[in-house]
């Protein structure tokens, strides 16, 4: 193919194939579809063509998170929050696709989808008990589709199994008794940019997979890989994602709230 022809769906699934992604396993996938160039279908030819490459026995899940903290999430009609692509955004809405009831949901189909996206807290989106948890704890991969480890919200996981304390202000809007509520919690939150430390820290152990699908970059790894990667270095130094200080309005943010909650 040329980058003047839409790739094919077939092509696609063979280069996921190709990459290491698993008939009847659990894949997480974070992608940018602008930056794979054009493929037949568009984000649903995408979509297929991750389909038939975790076959009928696999499981599909993507981030499916709303950005409106001031309407109450519905899981039937909330778009997902902009920065999550728009192929998250047609995923949820696809037949079959299971979507956790929560603002900071994810979408699901396959075996395992309905455990996957069963009810988790509001208030640690992305612990242990969550979608990207139990992807973890079911041993599932992570694949990211031209984006970065800045996307990757698995290491918000080892940021919580971490005990990272650097914990901000939040508020969302739920419905209690039908009537909508604000709901206020803290929740890890800074720059991720710091995240892209992972591609060393992986490579160098050969933990992750370099390919391409479409005319885009791709990366794969076990997600348990990545919190054993990231876990022993913020166990360390908590703040080992953070920018220095002074460099990040968001990060200097979270070096604030790091201070406050000193004992």
């Amino acid at each position: 193919m040329t980058e003047t022809e839409p790739a094919a769906r077939s092509d696609a699934a063979r280069q996921l194939s190709a990459l290491g992604v698993k008939a009847g396993g659990i894949l997480l996938v974070h992608t940018a579809f602008s930056k794979l160039g054009p493929i037949d279908g568009g984000p649903s030819g995408l979509i297929d063509a991750l389909l038939a490459a975790v076959g009928p026995h696999g499981t599909l899940v993507m981030p499916s998170m709303s950005d409106d903290d001031e309407i109450p999430f519905d899981a039937a009609r909330t778009p997902c929050l902009e920065n999550m692509g728009i192929v998250a955004d047609t995923f949820w809405r696809m037949p079959g696709v299971l979507r956790s009831d929560n603002p900071h949901a994810f979408a699901a189909i396959g075996p395992r989808a309905a455990e996957i996206v069963a009810a988790h807290p509001l208030d640690v989106p992305h612990g242990l008990d969550s979608p990207v948890g139990r992807v973890y704890e079911m041993d599932g991969h992570v694949l990211l589709l031209g984006v970065g480890h800045d996307a990757n919200t698995t290491v918000h996981l080892a940021e919580n199994m971490a005990g990272a304390r650097y914990l901000r202000p939040k508020h969302l809007t739920v419905l209690r008794d039908g009537k909508p509520e604000r709901f206020e919690y803290r929740e890890l939150d800074h720059c991720c940019q710091g995240f892209a430390l992972l591609d060393a820290w992986l490579d160098a152990e050969g933990k992750q997979r370099r390919g391409q699908v479409g005319y885009g970059e791709a990366r794969l790894m076990r997600s348990r890989d990545v919190v054993d990667a990231a876990l022993p270095r913020l166990r360390e130094d908590e703040t080992a994602f953070l920018h220095a200080p002074g460099m990040c309005e968001e990060c200097d943010d979270a070096r604030a709230a790091l201070q406050a909650g000193k004992p």
